[in-house]
């Protein structure tokens, strides 16, 4: 075997990203397959679900197909798994509470952690932060978009 084929065989970090960017953007066509499509001067509720999951597609394939620019996947250093595994641990509570307790709440909850758990700020204002955030997210979907977010434990706002 060449230099120049063994090369080609080299699994990279690309390979992998497009392949999982080219898979979810696939799900997600077939998890929204039963939205109306609507026309386009009426789009239904599968319409903007299409697009990003083309979208998707066409960017991951593109990620895999520039793949030899990238590392190879074996030199990645994974130094940095804890700090990824507490992110996505405090973003699934989130998940898994955001109807429960509704959007206000959760939002604060899961920013207020992200800031202090494992960015270490200074926690008075990682508080007030999250609560800002939250608060104005919350006005521009609710008031402006006219766009209903679960109110959860907060019922009457």
């Amino acid at each position: 075997m060449t230099g120049a084929a063994a090369k080609k065989l080299i699994l990279r970090a690309d390979h992998i990203s497009g392949a999982f960017f080219v898979a979810a953007g696939l799900a997600v066509i077939a998890l929204s397959g039963d939205l109306p499509m609507g026309q386009l001067a009426m789009p239904g509720a599968g319409f903007l679900p299409e697009i990003v999951a083309v979208l998707i597609i066409v960017l991951g394939a593109s990620l895999f197909l520039r793949a030899h620019e990238s590392p190879a996947f074996a030199s990645i250093a994974w130094d940095d798994g804890p700090h990824a595994g507490k992110v996505i641990l405090i973003t699934a509570a989130a998940v898994a509470l955001y109807v429960k307790l509704g959007f206000i709440v959760t939002m604060v909850l899961m920013m207020a952690a992200l800031m202090i758990v494992i960015e270490r700020k200074n926690i008075p204002r990682a508080l007030l932060y999250s609560v800002a955030i939250a608060g104005g997210t919350y006005i521009v979907f609710v008031y402006v978009l006219r766009s209903p977010l679960p109110t959860g434990i907060l019922g009457y706002w």
